[in-house]
């Protein structure tokens, strides 16, 4: 009887499977990231009611729809896969059809898989699937440094080069850009759905650690924390190359984008700053000299609301003066006679006006270098050194 019960289950489910399926996915929402593939059966009107599971027959027909990349799976074998939308037709399968490929063609090869599906009791002793993923881009992932984290402030015009430490909070967005190495390496063969909330923590870790070096990568750019918000896309470009091992390599992931919404320093590294600065300002004589003259002026107003009387409070003060070695006439000379040194090095930012930039990025505001040379307003040629546009010849302009 066991063998007659085999044969049966053997003819009886081969004869189920010959019919073409239709796989599809529903909508897949932001929280889902990979979907298994469901067949289309109506029990009205149908016959496909029977057929056995994870078996997809050949000619089978997969609608993909866009921000979607579709995978078959046999066992256990990622088999096909594609990422243009419309419909695939599956003409690959080991499994025979008499509607798909030529009737006789396909009613030997039912009977060979008749006789192997005997061996195994009637069973299919076969895995077919069909997976989807989600493409398009994962968006809401808020992050935040519950602990400060080093940055490097650097300012080549004063001399500035410090760590300090900063908070950072803001939204990241990721993708696929490989859903191969996402199967074979986090979801593999799901039951129905992978979602986002069972990597999510992890990434959100690893972001974190790699949001240090980042910024390192940033900071030798000579940007100031504070200009981080504008320079997002640079950030997301230092991070997927940090995270390069860990999410594209291995989980087939990228960042997208990187969005900061807020970047503090604690008060006492802020208060640093400013003194380095204005003591690096105070090196530059004309600079010096207005400090200078304007703490005279002060005094000299203190010195007429003095009540022990002005004579006394101005001695006091042409005393200090003198005791200085040098006064505000002297420094103003002195940065007379440096300026056109200065002038000479560096290039001037357009957009703010700041002077003596040595980067690529002005140490200011944090514009790019133009380039040098002269734009052709006729056909928008860069670069040009001569009295004549070196692509279309247009005259210099005046």
């Amino acid at each position: 009887m066991g063998l007659l019960s085999a044969a049966t289950g053997a003819i009886s489910g081969v004869l189920a499977d010959q019919w073409r399926e239709y796989f599809y996915c529903e909508a897949m929402g932001t929280d889902v990231l990979v979907s298994k593939g469901l067949k289309r059966v109506n029990d009205k009107r149908s016959s496909n009611t029977k057929a056995s599971d994870n078996i997809i027959s050949n000619g089978s027909i997969v609608a993909v729809n866009d921000g979607q990349f579709m995978m078959i799976v046999e066992q256990g074998k990622v088999v096909d896969f594609t990422a243009e939308s419309g419909e695939y037709v599956y003409d690959k399968s080991t499994e025979p059809s008499l509607f798909y490929g030529g009737f006789g063609k396909g009613i030997l090869e039912s009977i060979k898989i008749i006789g192997r599906r005997f061996t195994f009791g009637g069973d299919t002793a076969k895995d077919q699937r069909v997976y989807f993923f989600n493409t398009k881009e994962i968006l809401g992932n808020k992050y935040g440094t519950s602990n400060p984290i080093p940055f490097r402030v650097v300012d080549k015009n004063v001399g500035l080069d410090i760590d300090i430490a900063i908070r950072c909070y803001g939204e990241y967005s990721y993708k696929f850009v490989d859903p191969i190495l996402f199967y074979k390496n986090v979801c593999g063969n799901v039951e129905s759905e992978y979602r986002r909330d069972e990597i999510d923590s992890q990434l959100k870790s690893e972001l974190m650690t790699a949001l240090q070096p980042a910024f390192a990568r940033i900071s030798e750019m000579g940007l100031r924390y504070s200009a981080l918000p504008g320079h997002t896309k640079e950030i997301a470009d230092a991070l997927n190359t940090e995270l390069s091992a860990d999410w594209t390599q291995l989980r087939g992931l990228a960042i997208a984008s990187f969005g900061v919404s807020s970047v503090t320093a604690s008060e006492e590294d802020e208060n640093r700053i400013k003194q380095l600065q204005q003591a690096a300002a105070l090196k530059d004589p004309t600079m010096a000299a207005a400090v200078l003259a304007s703490a005279q002026a002060q005094a000299m107003q203190d010195a007429a609301k003095n009540e022990n009387g002005a004579f006394m409070a101005f001695a006091g003060m042409n005393a200090a003066q003198s005791a200085g070695g040098t006064n505000a006439a002297t420094l103003y000379g002195i940065g007379q006679q440096q300026q056109p040194q200065q002038a000479a090095s560096g290039w001037t930012c357009a957009k703010c006006g700041q002077t003596g930039n040595t980067g690529k990025f002005c140490a200011n505001c944090g514009a790019p270098k133009p380039e040098a040379g002269w734009t052709c307003a006729k056909c928008g040629q860069t670069g040009n050194t001569g009295k004549f546009c070196s692509n279309c010849g247009a005259n210099k302009p005046e």
